[in-house]
């Protein structure tokens, strides 16, 4: 099979062998919960409960903030012990809430859809939305967003996205190797609620054991086909995949949408599958536990809100001195501030690198050998950018197109000043926003100026 594949990009150490082999288990059942209101993209959801209701594993406890939102669910059954402020995260306290397993795991009353492929779209839609299904590869946008793009940009291809490109992780791997009938039917449910007829299931090469059992739980359905992608990273980016697969170019500030496309995730396809075949919300999700300091690197399912001590706990705990805990991947994964944090909506993974892994040197000025220029998949030039948001020069930083940058750390990778390129990124973006707000008001005013 021909493999395609994007401009720039590198190859990290991938790592993936630890916990590849491992085969997906469910993780115990917490004692406790916590569910924080913010996990997704837009609006953060609204506490419906209050301190001691009773609640069932499936009941919504906190309602979408608007349409760019989905609800939380209990994902355990038992009492709601707070409805407070909690670290979440990102390393910031946000409102959640607490649920006290009672050891029950009672459901509430499940609602299927019957002949889901002949369903009203938009009956699959809002079913996908009350579920609170969002981006399961780290993004977290709620899905029934982007199940609805606006008219006049039609969508003619859909593509499930089975790069799982960042080193170390294996739950979207294993996921295709052991369940690949119940992503190909959700990937089916997408397909039906944008009436598309072209489908591309699109994995990395070195997933030989998923690309084979998604071929085989593909095979007969009419316009879906498996297409391999040479393993490199950020394969697993919208834009580079979009790329890569049908040589279509995103526009700059523009949406996969903007060239006829929806991208969606592997695990992201499961629970559309569940939400829509099982009326089953989304209280859990496959995580990998992984790193050279994780005594059994593992897959678990596990029930959203779980503390991430518990599942290192059930990996056996720790061999070495760990350094740094990561939720995510080492690329764009995020450090934890506290090991009892709770698995939310986008965890994919819980990485633990021994002390002896992590280096710390600090970093140095520029040494403009334009390494990060040629590795960047945007086509963007993280030196110059650097520079200017290092000095602090954002209309020149908005001027070189850092809104397009996908904070992908490939710059950074392979700096050897060790700059903290995707830091800079980050910073100047969100100075760059408020310097276009300004200009905004700025222009507003001068319209309101000229009508008076």
């Amino acid at each position: 099979m021909r493999r395609v594949t994007f401009s720039g990009g590198v190859h990290p150490e991938y790592n993936k062998n630890l916990a590849s082999q491992a085969a997906i288990t469910d993780a115990a059942l917490p004692d406790q919960v916590v569910l924080p209101c913010s996990q997704h993209l837009g609006a953060p959801a609204r506490p419906v409960v209050a301190k001691g209701d009773l609640v069932k594993v499936g009941q919504v406890v906190a309602e979408s903030g608007g349409f760019v939102s989905v609800p939380i669910h209990a994902t355990v059954s038992g009492k709601v012990v707070e409805v407070a402020g909690r670290l979440h995260p990102t390393g910031v306290i946000q409102p959640a809430v607490v649920i006290a397993a009672d050891g029950k795991d009672e459901w509430v009353e499940l609602d299927p859809i019957d002949q889901p492929l002949e369903a009203d779209p938009d009956v699959l839609k809002e079913r996908v939305r009350a579920a609170g299904v969002v981006g399961l590869g780290g993004a977290t946008f709620p899905s029934h967003v982007k199940l609805s793009p606006p008219k006049n940009k039609p969508i003619d291809r859909v593509l499930l996205n089975g790069a799982e490109c960042e080193p170390y992780l294996t739950a979207d791997d294993r996921l295709m190797r052991e369940e690949p009938e119940r992503v190909v039917k959700g990937f089916r449910i997408v397909m039906r609620i944008l009436g598309v007829s072209q489908g591309r299931l699109c994995i990395e090469d070195n997933k030989p054991e998923a690309m084979a059992a998604m071929q085989k739980a593909a095979a007969g359905i009419d316009g879906v086909e498996v297409v391999a992608l040479a393993t490199k990273y950020p394969q697993g980016g919208e834009k580079q995949l979009i790329q890569a697969v049908l040589g279509r170019q995103v526009p700059s500030g523009g949406l996969p949408m903007d060239c006829g496309v929806v991208v969606f995730n592997v695990g992201t396809c499961a629970a559309i599958h569940d939400a829509v075949y099982l009326g089953r919300p989304l209280v859990d999700r496959v995580c990998t536990v992984t790193g050279r300091a994780v005594a059994q690197p593992s897959n678990m399912r596990v029930r959203l809100g779980t503390p991430v001590a518990s599942l290192l706990e059930q990996a056996g705990g720790t061999t070495k001195q760990a350094g740094k805990v990561i939720l995510g991947g080492p690329m764009m994964g995020l450090t934890v501030p506290s090991l009892d944090v709770p698995v939310i909506k986008g965890t994919s993974g819980v990485l633990v690198q021994a002390a002896d892994e992590v280096v710390e040197e600090p970093y140095r000025a520029c040494i403009r050998c334009g390494m990060c220029v040629r590795v960047c998949p945007i086509g963007l030039t993280p030196n110059e950018m650097g520079s200017r948001a290092e000095m602090g020069h954002w209309e020149e930083l908005d001027g070189l197109d850092v809104m397009d940058c996908i904070e992908c750390g490939s710059c950074a990778y392979v700096c050897p000043a060790y700059r903290p390129l995707v830091q800079f990124f980050k910073l100047g973006k969100a100075q760059v926003r408020v310097l276009r707000q300004k200009r905004k008001e700025a222009e507003a005013e001068v319209l309101r100026a000229a009508k008076a």
